[in-house]
């Protein structure tokens, strides 16, 4: 998915969430670590290096008065990729995902360790506490009691059962999906609990109503909207058990939430904040400077911008904010379509069955990839944001392929490459640009490039085409404002779904430490057609049966050191097929006012997934 910037983490030493579980047996999950202090107006360093918290939430004494909710007045949050839709389950992007999580909330969240933390689940099940079952056939979760959605009405395992069904069904077409597909059956012992049993032994025991990817739908509210329904449901305006609710939303621009007066903690001074405006629009620069030198924004979401102007602007002496970074799982890449994109094939356009007349060929894929310096990239646009990248992993090391090495671009790297296109027959006409006969016809190398308007990702675009326009290949750069590159409109062309270009680019990277449901991405089911609605997550359309039998196995697979191993073979089989060529490890990188305190920098889940504790 896309999906996006999060936090710093101290990162779990193995991939699996089923040896969290396991070690659950002999002992608790060891405590967060102790928060350092919070930084002040002339101590605030340029980029934070988080630990499992940045900055604390001030902490309560006995000599003041009990807090009250919203007492804290407007907090102002500042995504440049606006909103456009508050349904995750049919959404395309992070900001979908985040400008919903102050509403609509999972079970449990994934805290910055990789651990799963209760949210509306009473707590987290695990072998120990006998919610998972040690064949990892079952899991149990018990609800919390008492918890409101935002009408008044009760949550309750109804809700929870309902969310599968909504999000099963095929008609319904959710984006989610994949968190939904192993289970078996779903029932509700009582009001207060829920049983999933798995269709198959399944060691990722948190892959469904965990993270963003999980959130809970009021039933009373959507019941009437499951299947081919769905697009018409209240997607702008659901009812929540989060500390906001929606008053207005008004797509790719602006979301203005109230303080829900029936959030479980409201008597407890949650939230801190009467009311929060989730703008979007604009660019990363201007969020950034919203931040750090004009105070119009509490929080900058994502300051996707060059290292050499965001760490002096944060670090000018006058900074209204604090600039933080947090190492995560997401990664910045090209998708290579492996369909034809040509607009005169109607409704076969970027369809199974139509195979791009050069991406198709292995050999063009390798020498796109292997002429892309990333670590250069990195190093001249991103600075201490990013590195450069050249498998689909850079955490969790258990998963991070040692065969893999990124190397540094030289003339004899052109040299191969050249070599690689000229013997799979793609010569070089007198215009300069590589060509061939293909099925009859003539094609020419023209490669159009599609990404999201930002000055940094058109400096990421500028870098790959002088590399690629030097094998005598033509590009076509095209920038889309994001709220359509990562809208859900079936009528627009320019989605990144749709992907009616040869190449794309964009962020994305696992929900969780265990990276079965991402992997499931790149599987032959997985591809997006037009009568699927576009809403699996092959984006590239590519499909190869050893990776699904790779994937096949990592699904049964209940031996941690055995699940490692498969998800190494599959990363290393995307980058041999060139499936992907991967640009920037990205940190995640987003500024806040040094008023603001409460964010806990969180590299696998939502940034907003503790909002409730925000404060001023």
């Amino acid at each position: 998915m896309l999906g996006q910037p999060k936090k710093l983490l101290v990162m779990i030493s193995t991939l699996i969430i089923v040896a969290l579980a396991l070690s659950a047996c002999g002992a608790a999950p060891a405590p967060t670590p102790a928060p350092p202090p919070a930084a002040t107006a002339t101590t605030a360093p340029a980029v934070v290096q988080a630990t499992a918290t940045a900055v604390p939430p001030p902490p309560a004494t006995p000599t003041k008065a009990a807090p009250v909710a919203g007492a804290c007045g407007s907090l102002k949050i500042l995504y440049w990729q606006a909103a456009t839709i508050l349904n995750p389950h049919l959404a395309q992007g992070t900001k979908d995902f985040d400008a919903s999580r102050l509403v609509l909330e999972p079970l449990a969240a994934m805290n910055p360790d990789g651990v799963p933390v209760p949210v509306l689940a009473a707590e987290v099940p695990t072998i120990a506490n006998g919610g998972a079952a040690k064949d990892f056939t079952t899991i149990t979760w018990k609800l919390k009691q008492g918890v409101k959605w935002s009408d008044g009405t009760d949550f309750t395992a109804d809700d929870v059962i309902f969310t599968y069904n909504y999000a099963s069904d095929e008609k319904t077409a959710v984006t989610t999906a994949d968190s939904f597909s192993n289970i078996k059956t779903i029932e509700a012992p009582d009001k207060f609990t829920v049983k999933i049993t798995w269709k198959d032994p399944n060691p990722n025991f948190y892959e469904a109503f965990v993270t963003g990817l999980g959130t809970i739908l009021q039933k009373k509210q959507f019941e009437a909207f499951s299947g081919a329904k769905a697009k018409d449901g209240p997607n702008l305006k659901p009812v929540g058990t989060g500390p906001f609710m929606v008053r207005e939303m008004k797509p790719d621009d602006v979301v203005t939430y109230d303080m829900n007066p029936n959030y479980r903690d409201f008597k407890n001074g949650k939230p801190c904040f009467k009311d929060v405006t989730f703008k979007g629009g604009g660019d990363a620069p201007s969020a950034a400077k919203a931040v750090f030198q004009t105070g119009e924004a509490d929080y900058g979401w994502n300051l996707q911008v060059e290292a050499s102007v965001l760490v002096p602007m944060a670090n000018a002496a006058d900074s209204k904010g604090i600039l933080a970074t947090a190492p995560g799982p997401n990664l910045e890449r090209l998708l290579v379509n492996r369909t034809n994109p040509d607009a005169s094939l109607g409704d076969k356009r970027s369809e199974p069955g139509q195979p791009h007349p050069f991406l198709s060929d292995l050999k063009v894929r390798q020498a796109l990839a292997m002429v892309i310096d990333t670590t250069e990239m990195a190093k001249q646009l991103y600075g201490p944001a990013g590195d450069g990248a050249c498998q689909v992993f850079a955490t969790p090391k258990a998963i991070v392929s040692p065969n893999i090495k990124c190397s540094a671009v030289t003339a004899d790297t052109f040299a191969a490459a050249n070599k690689l296109l000229d013997d799979a027959g793609w010569a070089k006409g007198s215009d300069g640009i590589r060509h061939k006969t293909v099925g009859g016809k003539d094609v020419k190398m023209n490669i159009v490039y599609q990404t999201t308007v930002n000055s940094l990702r058109q400096k990421e675009q500028a870098f790959v085409k002088d590399a690629w326009e030097k094998l005598g290949t033509k590009v076509e750069l095209k920038s889309v404002p994001a709220g359509v590159y990562f809208s859900s409109d079936e009528a627009n062309p320019d989605t990144a779904a749709k992907f009616f270009t040869d190449i794309e680019m964009f962020t994305s990277g696992p929900e969780s430490p265990d990276p079965t449901n991402y992997l499931k991405g790149w599987t032959c089911g997985e591809i997006k057609t037009k009568a699927g609605k576009w809403s699996g997550n092959n984006y590239e359309r590519a499909c190869n049966k050893d990776y699904d039998a790779l994937f096949d196995q990592l699904t049964k697979e209940t031996d941690a050191a055995k699940r490692n191993d498969l998800a190494i073979k599959m990363n290393e089989l995307i980058i041999k097929d060139v499936v992907i060529i991967p640009l920037v490890a990205r940190k995640s990188v987003s500024g806040y006012s040094k008023a603001l305190k409460g964010i806990i920098f969180n590299g696998w889940d939502s940034e907003e997934w503790n909002i409730a504790d925000w404060a001023k």
